[in-house]
């Protein structure tokens, strides 16, 4: 599993900045080319206690704003779920992250 922001932290580090607030978001991101559609979610984000959820993941959200919109019908159907999904902070996937992370060191 691919997870950006962490790099250069050890377990200690990251289980003392997620026990402080630190989250694992994915966000939403949606493009479309008038009969085609994609919406996938991003890697994994690890945001650090203090940091915005919104802003770590905004480059997802101008992507979608701008390029979401333009396939008929599910343009119109994802991209507002993307920006709903994207401007409430992604999706909290810390729990799961977690697990699979302890389950890989040991």
């Amino acid at each position: 599993m691919k997870i950006v922001g962490i790099e250069g932290l050890s377990a200690a580090q990251l289980r003392d900045e997620v026990d402080r607030g630190g989250r694992f978001v994915v966000y939403g991101w949606c493009v479309s080319f008038l009969i085609l559609t994609l919406k996938r979610s991003s890697d994994v984000t690890f945001v650090r206690a203090g940091n915005s959820r919104v802003g770590a993941g905004l480059g997802w959200t101008v992507l979608s704003f701008f390029l979401g919109w333009w396939g008929f019908p599910w343009g119109f159907i994802y991209t507002p779920m993307v920006l709903i999904q994207n401007l409430g902070g992604g999706t909290d996937v810390t729990p799961s992250v977690l697990a699979s992370l302890e389950a890989e060191l040991g």
